[in-house]
């Protein structure tokens, strides 16, 4: 779970911002947000990408998932452990955990049809990402960032 605002909504998605400081949770692990972010939950509900405004060492960081949705007032679904990774510190763009990836689809028995959907995804996602193009270019997210800074530094509700 992350303290996140709604920001609204484009032809790539809905978009949320969270700001440095708030909080971001999940098992094992509680902490803030080093840098102010944005992130796209696309209709599919396939994947999310967040996007890390500087210094943060990710520009992009893509989740794919699985049934990514807004309920209950928050952003929910399932991480699928493929992740495309565009990293600022000179190590480029890449599809990561490809091995928790290989675990667990065969140890939870992922569908053929799931493996190959999700695996295509993340390919597809990283030429995106290679080529900038939107909304993974630097404008995209910029124009989303520019209004999570609009409202200010007031953290959401817990």
């Amino acid at each position: 779970m992350h303290d996140c605002v709604y920001l609204g909504s484009d032809q790539w998605g809905d978009w949320f911002g969270q700001r440095a400081g708030w909080r971001s949770h999940r098992p094992g692990r509680d902490f803030p947000a080093e840098g102010d972010n944005v992130t796209l939950l696309p209709p599919s509900g396939d994947f999310t990408a967040t996007f890390n405004a500087e210094p943060a060492t990710y520009r992009v960081y893509i989740d794919i998932a699985w049934d990514v949705r807004w309920e209950a007032g928050e952003p929910t679904g399932i991480d699928m452990d493929l992740d495309v990774v565009d990293a600022r510190d000179g190590r480029g763009i890449w599809i990561d955990d490809r091995d928790e990836w290989d675990e667990h689809r065969v140890a939870y028995g992922y569908p053929l049809g799931i493996v190959e959907r999700l695996e295509t995804l993340a390919i597809d996602l990283e030429r995106k990402v290679i080529a900038h193009t939107a909304p993974f270019d630097a404008a995209t997210p910029a124009a989303w960032s520019a209004r999570l800074q609009a409202l200010g530094s007031v953290a959401p509700d817990a």
